[in-house]
């Protein structure tokens, strides 16, 4: 039987520079995870399209929050921000 467990990541009220500067990080840090696990995969002789894949879909969508993000410092909007992560214990 699977545990699934919820952690709320962020859930509060942000300027546009302060949401920019914390979602930014976040797709920076996530890109550079899978670009060392398609480094060290290489390496290895292992298949890394899925990394390859994956960092262009983060490329993607932080190119996509960058631009609301710009949106919203034009408007001088305040941005609400929940993200959750739903994690799930499953057998090997």
């Amino acid at each position: 039987m699977a545990d699934k467990r919820r952690y709320r990541l962020i859930n509060g009220d942000f300027d546009p520079e302060e949401a920019r500067e914390l979602l930014l990080t976040l797709f920076v840090d996530k890109i550079n995870f899978h670009q060392r696990n398609n480094l060290s995969r290489r390496e290895r002789g292992l298949e890394t399209d899925a990394s390859i894949e994956r960092i262009e879909k983060l490329r993607g969508t932080k190119a996509d929050v960058a631009a609301m993000l710009e949106e919203a410092i034009g408007a001088n909007n305040a941005l609400h921000i929940d993200c959750s992560i739903d994690i799930t214990l499953t057998a090997k």
